[in-house]
């Protein structure tokens, strides 16, 4: 997953590792979705997380995130990928970072992202002991009102990220 990881300059700011680190947790996540387990996909984040769903589900812990996903992916979506990209990443403090990420969905027995699924994701991740971890996630549903350029645009940018993992 390729980034734009703006935070040249900026003298809060950690190193190169800490942005891989970073970008290796939230591509777990999406591996997790993608093998279709609960308990990978929330294992990049902390013990007392909070996860806000498109729907408005609040999560809370990395116990709740991993039995509510199982039972996403147990019955709503099996089989599905989610395709994502981390577009900004920056640092207050050396041990906070917030990204900013889209996100699409690829359903079961299909080949390209459903422009309805698309998602904005800003995340909020922690050092703790030298290891990163998310401890917010908002998911918010792309919808772009009275903008359907922005669906497409994001929606071109998702399938681009798709023909890299195909």
């Amino acid at each position: 997953m390729n980034s734009q990881t703006s935070n040249a300059g900026d003298p809060k700011s950690d190193t190169g590792e800490d942005v891989v680190a970073i970008h290796t947790i939230y591509n777990q996540m999406i591996n997790g979705w993608n093998s279709g387990s609960g308990d990978a996909f929330a294992a990049p984040f902390s013990d007392d997380s909070d996860f806000i769903g498109f729907d408005g589900t609040h999560m809370k812990g990395r116990q709740e995130i991993a039995s509510f996903h199982q039972m996403l992916f147990d019955r709503f979506l099996k089989g599905s990928r989610l395709v994502g990209k981390v577009r900004s990443i920056r640092f207050p403090s050396s041990e906070i970072a917030i990204l900013i990420a889209v996100g699409g969905t690829v359903m079961a027995g299909k080949s390209d992202i459903e422009p309805e699924r698309n998602s904005i994701h800003t995340l909020v991740a922690i050092k703790h002991d030298s290891k990163w971890y998310f401890t917010a996630f908002q998911n918010s549903r792309a919808q772009f009102i009275g903008r359907p350029e922005m669906v497409q645009a994001l929606t071109d940018e998702l399938r681009r990220e798709l023909s890299k993992t195909q």
